[in-house]
């Protein structure tokens, strides 16, 4: 009879987990993505049972019943809240397996760069509470590199530049590895922290953030718009009365308070890249900077980092998926798995969970 452990390598997913403050990805290998949800739960505060997970938590935000709170369990890219964590990603692993499978699988998951040593004991802690038999670890900026074209055995450097919800890592990758990196906790969701800053103080309106991320999508431009008396109508509650009430906002209104936090991202990107070597700025100079993450979907946000680096910027292909795409490709390269992973040894090697049958 054919060993358990022989059966297992033919029915073990291998998956891909990008877990982010807005989103959770997971992809598998042959099936591509297969889960891409909000980093969100549920819960009910008199129980303290989640009662809804990804889309459905998030479609319930702000309009919530009386007992039951929205939570994002992940703030800057790391584990905020452990307990909702471990749930979150057990149920959206669940969901990935091919057909309910209850078998061990493999991992490989993304982490920021400067991340601690208690930020991703917490990941991978959450990872095997989820019944994942062996875990990897690997840098983001690497991954989303590799999702973006960058091959492993490119000896010349290439900037990558992903910019999520709550973080922006920046990564100087050449010949599979990365040569200089850097991580800062910032990202699109203080875009939606400004513009419902602004509106409550200046306009005198409450907005909820279905209505501030539909603003940043929808409405907000990086470069300054021709028509700058371009208006949307906005709603929420007024401030003073507390009653529901609605103003137009103009595109002028908008553009300072989106511009400022992408000036921030932008000199973080400035600066890193005056930290290189001269042959790696000599690459960086001749190929320019890859944006990935949903951050780089903003609009007009290639266009502002080219002038403000003098530098060509790229948006890769379906940049949302950069990272879970690149941490995919690694189980084509299992040595290349091995060096680049950022496990303690004993973790890496982590014996699988037992089978079931």
């Amino acid at each position: 009879m054919m060993k358990i452990s022989s059966l297992k390598k033919l029915v073990t997913d291998s998956m891909a987990i990008d877990m982010g403050t807005a989103s959770t990805i997971i992809a598998v290998k042959g099936r591509d993505v297969v889960v891409d949800e909000p980093s969100m739960v549920a819960v009910n505060e008199l129980t303290n049972e989640i009662v809804a997970y990804g889309q459905e938590a998030f479609d319930m935000r702000g309009r919530e019943g009386r007992d039951i709170t929205v939570l994002a369990p992940l703030n800057g890219g790391v584990v905020a809240d452990f307990e909702h964590t471990k749930k979150m990603l057990a149920h959206f692993v669940k969901k990935a397996k091919s057909g309910g499978s209850h078998m061990s699988i493999q991992a490989v998951m993304s982490m920021i760069s400067d991340v601690t040593h208690v930020e991703q004991r917490a990941l991978l802690n959450a990872a095997e509470e989820a019944h994942i038999g062996k875990i990897y670890m690997m840098e983001e900026g690497l991954a989303a590199a590799f999702g973006a074209g960058i091959t492993p055995r490119d000896k010349r450097a290439a900037a990558v530049v992903d910019i999520g919800a709550g973080t922006t890592n920046i990564a100087i990758v050449a010949k599979g590895s990365i040569v200089h990196s850097r991580s800062e906790r910032i990202g699109s969701v203080e875009i939606n922290s400004a513009l419902a800053n602004h509106l409550r103080r200046h306009r005198g309106l409450q907005v909820g953030e279905e209505t501030t991320e539909k603003l940043k999508i929808d409405f907000a431009n990086i470069i300054l718009p021709a028509d700058i008396a371009k208006s949307i109508h906005t709603r929420g509650r007024d401030v003073q009365t507390g009653s529901p009430a609605a103003v137009e906002v103009t595109v002028g209104e908008v553009y300072p308070v989106v511009e400022s936090i992408v000036r921030r991202i932008a000199q973080i990107v400035s600066d890193t890249l005056t930290e290189l070597r001269p042959e790696v700025a000599a690459d960086i100079y001749d190929r320019g900077i890859i944006l990935t993450g949903g951050g780089s979907l903003l609009n007009g946000i290639d266009q502002y980092l080219r002038e403000k680096t003098s530098l060509p910027v790229l948006v890769s292909d379906e940049p949302r998926y950069a990272t879970v795409r690149g941490l995919l490709q690694m189980f084509d390269e299992p040595e290349l798995l091995e060096r680049v992973s950022r496990n303690e040894p004993r973790l890496l090697h982590n014996s699988e969970v037992p089978f079931e049958a």
